[in-house]
């Protein structure tokens, strides 16, 4: 039978606009629904104003750094409603990019709200459209708990557009985006609490980085309060909040952000007049090549629940492109050694092995390990140190992980993916000259395993 389009793709963001653009260019016809906004949650509400908003959380770190190097600063003032201007600005920009981007491809862009009517069927605004295949990738939306008082709450959503800065914020969660937002309202002056039912943030990264950030966090003066959790939140006469702890206590706030995670947003999608499987989590269930049961309906990105980066559902939305249009081409996405960045400040990357995945996985273990204070803050009253290790196997001398939290983690890291995915070992490390003076010729120069 005849479609109207070989591929339709629900959703503008990341992973829909990559497997779209590429389709098209490989002689699709390609249509792209998004009902909210193009480039969805990472252009919008996700990476790229989160990583602005850090950059100006550091400024306040820049500026009392630059007393040490003869600079005075007296008199300098924060202006909020200027930073989220200029970050609304900027994601407006890209918006238009992501537009030209699809229409210059030839791909047809269709601004409503998607619903699936069956294998092949789609309706837009009223209008019905068939196509051979039909992709899902509408990302995830951040998800509150059921207490009293959740209303109240914001998310990361809300956050971006908030007209002031609160003067006291509960941040809820112990993820990066928790982490991440924590350290921007801290950096940017707001008595900032942390609040997180676990032990210790960042379950899943190597127990250094997350000891050594927690370290550093206290130090900064951020209120940092583990195995707490709000049972309910209140709004008092004056307008602040009232949020009551499970253990009894009573936290006062202007603002209660809340990042305890995110769900798959299949809301009125359709699914089940296909007959969609979902896994236990409720995500879309596929296979390797990222096809659900019902094979012309395919997921990729946040829906799938495999691993939730942008950088992941760009390579899965290539990954289906190639497939369909241009198999000669096509290559599994390969999901070993991702690099991951958490942009707190100090930042956080890593890619590769925790020590304990390490032994988990039966490795024998050999870890490098090293603690300092940056050449740069020598000048300065600042006594944040950087945390840089190498998990190694000592059979072999590969190098499994490497870990660091620091300024720059990310392009440091970065950099070093690529060793990790070449299978670079200990002694390609040892071999390799350092940049001097600089931090990321540590990775180079520890010499010594740790004694454990």
């Amino acid at each position: 039978m005849g479609f109207d389009f070989d591929l339709f793709v629900i959703g503008a963001g990341s992973g829909g606009v990559r497997a779209a653009r590429f389709a098209a260019g490989f002689g699709a016809r390609v249509a792209v629904a998004e009902s909210r906004y193009l480039g969805g949650t990472c252009v919008n509400v996700g990476c790229v104003p989160k990583k602005l908003l850090v950059y100006g959380a550091h400024v306040a770190d820049e500026l009392e750094q630059a007393r040490g190097f003869g600079w005075s600063v007296e008199g300098v003032q924060f202006d909020w409603a200027t930073l989220i201007a200029n970050k609304t600005r900027e994601i407006q920009r890209l918006n238009g990019i992501y537009r030209n981007l699809l229409v210059n491809s030839g791909v047809t862009l269709l601004e409503g709200h998607a619903r699936i009517l069956g294998a092949h069927e789609v309706e837009v605004n009223g209008q019905r459209y068939s196509a051979e295949h039909i992709l899902v990738a509408v990302g995830g939306w951040p998800q509150v708990p059921e207490i009293p008082g959740r209303e109240l709450a914001i998310t990361s959503n809300e956050a971006f557009y908030l007209e002031q800065l609160p003067k006291r914020v509960l941040v809820v969660g112990g993820g990066y985006i928790a982490v991440e937002f924590a350290s921007i309202f801290h950096g940017l002056g707001a008595q900032t609490t942390l609040l997180y039912r676990g032990e210790r943030f960042l379950r899943g990264f190597d127990e250094a980085v997350r000891t050594h950030l927690e370290e550093e966090l206290r130090k900064k003066g951020m209120d940092l309060q583990f195995s707490s959790d709000i049972a309910a939140i209140e709004r008092q006469a004056d307008g602040s909040l009232l949020a009551t702890l499970r253990d009894g206590r009573v936290l006062e706030a202007d603002c209660v952000f809340y990042a305890t995670g995110r769900r798959p947003m299949l809301d009125n999608l359709g699914l089940e007049n296909a007959g969609v499987a979902l896994d236990e989590r409720g995500f879309i269930q596929v296979d390797g090549e990222y096809r659900s049961n019902v094979p012309s309906i395919l997921a990729i990105g946040d829906v799938v629940g495999r691993v939730q980066l942008t950088p992941v559902a760009l390579a899965e939305g290539m990954a289906v492109a190639r497939r369909l249009y241009r198999p000669a081409e096509y290559r599994p996405v390969d999901y070993a050694l991702i690099p991951t960045a958490v942009f707190s400040l100090p930042n956080i990357a890593t890619v590769g092995l925790t020590e304990q995945q390490a032994l988990e996985q039966g490795h024998r273990v050999q870890v490098f390990e090293s603690r300092f204070r940056a050449m740069k803050l020598t000048l300065t009253d600042c006594q944040e140190r950087t945390l840089m290790k190498l998990v190694v196997d000592a059979d072999t001398d590969r190098v499994l992980g490497c870990h660091m939290v620091g300024p720059e983690a990310g392009e440091v890291i970065q950099g070093l993916a690529v060793a990790l995915k070449a299978g670079a070992t200990k002694q390609v490390f040892d071999e390799t000259l350092g940049i001097h003076p600089s931090a990321a010729e540590e990775f180079v120069t520890m010499r010594t395993p740790a004694s454990r």
